[in-house]
């Protein structure tokens, strides 16, 4: 839909996206216009999207997309394991899409506390990879538990705000 030259729903987004439709009705939800739009707007936009961020991307194409309805619609998306709910310490949730019809886009973050700034660290070496294998082998048989994913991030001063201490 394009309203003041604003498109939120590329190529009809998830309507075109089996795997994604699948995945709503699969859990019982209806894949509506507003969850499109957000979902669209998610899949556009690289980084880490607040509730507001995507609020002001999606509103002016779909005005009866609320702020609440952003907020619902990110508990649920987040519940499906479509999007990740992310805490970086500044006080507010932070959302990025979780994966695509190709599966997972696995990454761990960098998170400056100088600046805020957030790296996506995906370049992972043949070490880190098996060090971590390895880490939820360990956890899975010392707590009994089956680990299906896990989100790291890295807490520390970026190059810029490093330089400046």
């Amino acid at each position: 839909m394009m309203k003041q030259g604003v498109n939120v729903m590329p190529d009809r987004n998830c309507r075109g996206r089996p795997w994604l439709h699948g995945k709503f009705k699969g859990c019982g939800y209806r894949l509506t216009m507003g969850r499109e739009a957000i979902l669209g707007v998610l899949s556009k936009h690289a980084g880490h999207l607040s509730a507001e961020d995507i609020y002001m991307k999606v509103h002016p194409g779909h005005p009866n997309v609320g702020l609440t309805t952003i907020y619902r619609t990110l508990d649920v998306l987040s519940n499906l394991g479509l999007v990740y709910k992310l805490d970086f310490g500044e006080g507010r949730a932070r959302y990025e899409l979780a994966q695509g019809p190709k599966g997972a886009h696995h990454h761990h973050h960098l998170v400056c506390t100088g600046c805020n700034k957030i790296i996506d660290y995906t370049d992972f070496i043949d070490e880190e990879v098996e060090l971590l294998k390895e880490t939820e082998r360990g956890l899975s048989r010392k707590y009994d538990f089956n680990i299906t994913n896990h989100i790291i991030q890295f807490y520390g001063l970026c190059e810029k705000c490093k330089g400046k201490k």
